[in-house]
């Protein structure tokens, strides 16, 4: 310590600096923050998230001239700024759906169901796969793109523009690399406009939505990718705008079967009537519009990374009645859908309640996720 620094080191803090240090009290480098601090060769000063989806909170930042500080000034930040926002996270599971949920295409009236799957898509650490099927200008590529702005990780392709090999892999000269689903490995992968990729590519995406890898056979070189994604797809209807009622719906389906069968929920998305249509123009009217906060995003995509951290998340065995008797009501009622009910609906349904209770970060579903869960699979169901 130099002449300067001891001289320096006698002369009080300012109360807002004692405040700010006194914060990070519990910080195992926190005597040699107050230290350099009174010596003021670091400097301390308060910043904030600027974000708007939750109460903002203070927290330090700590800045040098000291090139041989830098370090440790940074270290230190990384720190400080981390426990703040993971306690800005813990606070925020109480309100995450209704927040997520309202950032998620705010413009688009009408399609809450569709949003609320979208938001529980992200949270989900197993593979769960939506498919919106709809007529053209119903707001679908909106929606894809909403999302996929909240996800940590995602890949976004077009049917049109895709093949089976760009699905597995992108092929740069002699370099063969991760494709489409690939890159949204652990994460979102999008894909507008699926009903215009040829159906003999589409079957490339079977393997990744069931077992969540992918292959590619070239020039006696055999590729394995890990692609275990969450798919979000859109597609227009044979004909382009449904017409009629359930026959004339399920005739108009793009897909085969083998295809339909792995998405665990499929939303049917008609263009409204004239009386829902000056429905969502009231609403739109009334609607003050506000801009997304880029801020509140980024925080968004943080605290998606946050909960994924939660491994498990179980399934009381209580619930267990109420979901079998829940699928059999359903079973019953069959022929009033536009698709046959199959085992993956259970686990689709298992799967939306971890989700929602991963969005909390909770490690056990409760009621509130199982009712949540049975609600949109009863509205992914219906087609009027």
């Amino acid at each position: 310590m130099n002449f300067k620094n001891v001289a320096t080191y006698f002369v009080p803090l300012d109360r807002e600096t004692k405040d700010l240090l006194n914060s990070i009290k519990h910080l195992k480098e926190c005597k040699k923050i107050n230290s350099l601090a009174k010596q003021r060769r670091i400097k301390v000063t308060k910043r904030t998230f600027n974000i708007t989806i939750i109460q903002d909170r203070p927290f330090i930042l700590l800045t040098t001239d000291e090139e041989n500080l830098s370090e440790f000034v940074e270290d230190a930040n990384k720190k400080i700024r981390r426990e703040k926002l993971n306690e800005l996270f813990d606070e925020f599971s109480l309100i995450s759906f209704k927040k997520i949920f309202s950032l998620i295409s705010p413009e688009l009236i009408g399609l809450d169901p569709i949003k609320k799957a979208a938001c529980l898509q992200l949270f989900s650490k197993e593979r769960f796969h939506l498919l919106l099927l709809g007529d053209p200008g119903v707001g679908k590529t909106k929606l894809l793109s909403s999302l996929v702005s909240l996800s940590p990780i995602y890949s976004h392709g077009l049917g049109s523009g895709t093949s089976s090999v760009g699905l597995a892999v992108t092929i740069k000269g002699q370099e063969v690399m991760p494709g489409l689903l690939a890159l949204a490995n652990t994460g979102i992968c999008v894909i507008d406009e699926l009903n215009l990729m040829k159906k003999e590519d589409r079957s490339s995406l079977y393997n990744a939505m069931e077992n969540g890898f992918i292959t590619y056979d070239k020039g006696g070189h055999h590729y394995r990718f890990e692609a275990n994604t969450r798919i979000i797809a859109a597609a227009n209807p044979i004909m382009d705008k449904f017409r009629g009622g359930l026959a004339g719906i399920r005739r108009q389906i793009p897909f085969d079967l083998a295809l339909i069968s792995r998405f665990h929920l499929i939303f049917i998305i008609r263009k409204p009537d004239t009386e829902k249509f000056l429905k969502i123009a009231r609403n739109i009217l009334r609607e003050n519009k506000e801009i997304i906060n880029e801020n509140d995003i980024e925080f968004v995509k943080g605290y998606v990374e946050y909960a994924l951290k939660i491994e498990n998340v179980n399934i009381p065995k209580e619930f267990e009645d109420e979901i079998i008797n829940f699928i059999e009501k359903i079973k019953k009622n069959e022929k009033e859908y536009i698709f046959e009910l199959n085992p993956r609906i259970v686990v689709g349904l298992t799967k939306i309640a971890k989700a929602r209770a991963r969005m909390e970060l909770r490690d056990t579903v409760n009621s509130e996720d199982i009712q949540i869960a049975k609600d949109l699979l009863l509205e992914s169901l219906k087609y009027e």
